[in-house]
């Protein structure tokens, strides 16, 4: 009964002392208490509620995808959530047998150091299309910096016989150590660049 009133991600990670460092994430990255990340779409419907959702979960959410790089919405995982709830518990097991901290701390860490500030637009003016530099809204700069995770993760097990969990679990220490080999970190700063260049 302790167990359930300390509702333990998996029954394992506590929740509670998470830290969001970055200002502008600390709305946008719910980090609420449950043992399953799993709330069977009940905020699918409603507009800006993704923020509402568990971070673990929206990183399942976005794994469920497959395929190479130009065709990564094959429908081939789409459904397949409690494949995927599995493998990234087992992801934060390995992850915590490598670093010895909370999981769930260096996924948060990952997303923060994944998520990009600027982006790019298009602008229509006078029959001229011009690319401008916007700011990031926060729950677009957490789905921007899960995104690039699951996508690298992808890349890197398509036709690789080591597993996805070790893939992830490194893809997410990379990325919590802020680490210019991590593909998340590149892809963020290389949008970064961009949005720079176009001010």
């Amino acid at each position: 009964m302790a167990e359930t009133k300390n509702m333990l991600l998996f029954r394992k990670w506590d929740l509670s002392n998470i830290e969001v460092v970055d200002p502008g994430l600390k709305t946008a990255i719910c980090l609420r208490k449950q043992i399953l990340p799993y709330t069977f779409g009940r905020s699918a419907l409603k507009r800006f509620n993704k923020g509402e959702v568990n971070i673990v979960e929206r990183l399942i959410n976005k794994s469920m995808h497959f395929g190479k790089k130009y065709a990564k919405n094959t429908g081939r995982m789409t459904g397949k959530k409690a494949k995927l709830i599995n493998t990234v518990r087992t992801a934060f097991e390995i992850i915590e047998l490598k670093t010895g901290q909370n999981p769930v701390q260096v996924l948060v860490k990952a997303v923060e150091f994944s998520a990009p500030t600027e982006d790019t637009t298009r602008i229509v003016y006078g029959g001229t299309t011009y690319h401008v530099s916007v700011d990031v809204a926060p729950i677009r700069r957490v789905d921007m910096a899960l995104k690039f995770i699951a996508d690298s993760v992808k890349e890197a097990t398509f036709s690789n016989p080591k597993p996805i969990e070790e893939h992830l679990a490194e893809q997410l220490i990379l990325a919590a150590n802020n680490d210019s080999n991590s593909p998340s970190v590149k892809k963020k700063h290389e949008l970064e660049r961009i949005a720079q260049a176009s001010r």
